[in-house]
């Protein structure tokens, strides 16, 4: 078992960077400094495939307690994903599948490999637990809130004062998230700041339960591609999975505002060298420039050196020097005339054909490097590339 370390200016950076909120501070930071062993957990629900750069912020804080030493517990929320946490919604979040939740988690303990050491990582699936979790227990549970408490919170209370339904199933997740907390003797839960009830009420249970209260550190939430927070459901994300090119290139797409904010949340670059960066961005440097770098060191930690330096090569050669790609996928259709439409679709360069007419309008398909301006038919011919907005690329074979 590795060493704790007590090192103070690690424990205060690990308390700090990329922190928006800790409850009991000085609690924590005194159990750190002691040298006790904490278990800290971190729960994500699989609601989507991909763990995308927003969940990376709690994933590396939970890597910052494992280098530290310390016991880090991480949670599938197999469970918990199915009933859905609308913490973050302004509308009532679907309730998924077990079938959609096993597909979607096939991958995820792997993603998060990307970033903690699975060899000393406890990982949990709480459907163990909570599937077993009496009714009579639940009833306990649920006595230790009050309705009150619930609706009080800001997107609850709006949805309520706009008329829109808020189901009683949305009301046990916290009790559920709380639950993990129980099984897993938290000392430390890791969460987001729109989880700020979901992460006390681990700390109600702990109380009722006779356990210690857990100690809590949230983050901000990361913005995506577009400026809004990074959402699975907006397709705004940047995920540990992206190709390197895609990667880099979403990385590139970020309003220039964010960079500073990606490099804090998202990256490990020291923080003297953070400091450096945000004075070249005050002094006047190119923000394009400055954003390379930071697409280059997101790519690297996911893929490695190579093939980041490959990455931002080829960015280069696409947008900077306006080149096509030397590598692009090759997708084989039969060789006829395709309304434009149905034949994007086909190659899965749009999702449908609303979403084709759309980027046919905004000037962003193009055959062959020729900007394409209406939908009518086209005929397909080999070695033909057919492109979709920056990024995607399709050659006929």
């Amino acid at each position: 078992m590795s060493k704790i370390i007590t090192d103070p200016k690690k424990i205060e950076e690990l308390l700090t960077r990329g922190v928006a909120e800790v409850i009991k501070s000085e609690h924590l930071r005194t159990r750190l400094l002691s040298g006790e062993r904490l278990r800290v957990k971190l729960g994500i629900d699989p609601t989507s495939p991909n763990i995308h750069l927003g969940r990376s912020i709690p994933l590396l804080k939970l890597r910052d307690f494992q280098e530290l030493g310390h016991r880090i517990v991480f949670i599938v929320g197999d469970f918990t994903g199915v009933i859905g946490d609308t913490s973050d919604k302004d509308a009532e979040r679907p309730m998924l599948t077990p079938a959609a939740i096993k597909k979607n988690m096939r991958d995820y303990v792997k993603q998060a490999g990307k970033i903690i050491d699975l060899k000393k990582t406890e990982v949990h699936y709480n459907s163990q637990w909570l599937k077993k979790l009496p009714c009579n227990e639940l009833g306990e549970q649920a006595d230790q809130f009050s309705v009150a408490e619930f609706i009080a919170r800001e997107n609850i209370k709006k949805r309520l004062d706009e008329g829109k339904r808020v189901s009683f199933r949305e009301m046990l997740y916290p009790l559920f998230q709380a639950y993990d907390s129980i099984m897993v003797k938290a000392d430390v839960e890791i969460g987001g700041t729109d989880q700020r009830f979901n992460l006390l009420a681990g700390r109600e249970l702990q109380k009722h339960y006779g356990q210690n209260q857990q100690d809590v550190i949230m983050g901000p939430l990361l913005a995506g591609t577009d400026g809004r927070k990074m959402s699975s459901s907006w397709g705004n994300t940047v995920n540990l999975i992206d190709a390197p090119s895609e990667m880099f290139g979403k990385v590139m797409s970020i309003p220039d505002n964010l960079i500073m904010d990606y490099f804090i949340l998202a990256t490990r670059v020291l923080s003297n060298d953070l400091i450096g960066i945000q004075s070249q961005l005050k002094s006047g440097a190119n923000p394009r420039d400055v954003k390379a770098k930071l697409a280059k060191e997101i790519v690297k930690m996911y893929h490695g050196e190579k093939p980041a330096l490959e990455a931002e090569e080829s960015f280069n050669k696409q947008f900077r020097d306006k080149e096509i790609p030397e590598e692009i996928e090759e997708k084989k259709v039969e060789m006829k005339n395709w309304p434009l439409d149905e034949l994007l679709v086909a190659l899965k360069l749009v999702a449908s054909k609303s979403e084709a007419r759309r980027m046919v309008e905004q000037g962003g398909v193009k055959i062959d490097g020729e900007k394409i301006a209406n939908l009518g038919e086209i005929q397909v011919k080999s070695g033909m590339v057919i492109s979709v907005g920056k990024r995607k690329f399709v050659k006929i074979k």
